[in-house]
């Protein structure tokens, strides 16, 4: 099962990703931010930065519950 170790929320509104099996990765968030009520407020790059792991590792989230899970960061974007 592959966890989030680690996120570095970037000024460019991408992350850089370290995941629990060694691998580092640099995702670009632009795509996902839209008009939509989750997505809008990561527009502003303080709501953006809000950015946490949830405590399992299982996933990334913000304050508004707008999440991303590991195994689609991993391997699909």
């Amino acid at each position: 099962m592959i966890k989030i170790t680690h996120i570095e929320p970037r000024h460019d509104f991408s992350i850089d990703f370290t995941f629990s099996d060694g691998m580092k990765k640099h995702v670009d968030f632009k795509p996902f931010i839209g008009t939509d009520k989750l997505s809008k407020p990561l527009h502003d790059f303080t709501y953006f930065s809000k950015v946490k792991i949830y405590d399992n590792g299982r996933g990334i989230y913000w304050p508004n519950e707008f999440d991303f899970c590991p195994d689609y960061l991993h391997d699909y974007v």
